[in-house]
């Protein structure tokens, strides 16, 4: 491959890569950017909220409605569904 054509190819690599960074959301990048991070999920019951704090990212299936992470105090994992609030610590 010739110099100049190596050249025109990473220049249009590197602009597609910040027009894809510049279209996202600031929810989207902290979304992206949440892995290792800990977060607090509450669940919440009729009369109840049950609180846990995971050791790293929630993760959700496509194809469950609830959500899956490690409990920071026993190390175990937990899988939770229904009405959730779930915050970056």
């Amino acid at each position: 491959m010739k110099k100049s054509n190596f050249y025109v190819v990473m220049l249009f690599t590197l602009l597609t890569i910040m027009a894809s960074m510049v279209s996202c959301t600031d929810a989207e990048k902290s979304k992206l950017g949440g892995y290792g991070d800990t977060f607090t999920v509450k669940v919440l019951g009729p009369d109840t909220v049950i609180t846990y704090h995971s050791t790293g990212k929630v993760i959700s299936e496509r194809e469950s409605d609830g959500y899956y992470f490690t409990n920071r105090e026993t190390g175990k994992l937990v899988e939770v569904s229904g009405n959730i609030i779930i915050e970056q610590e």
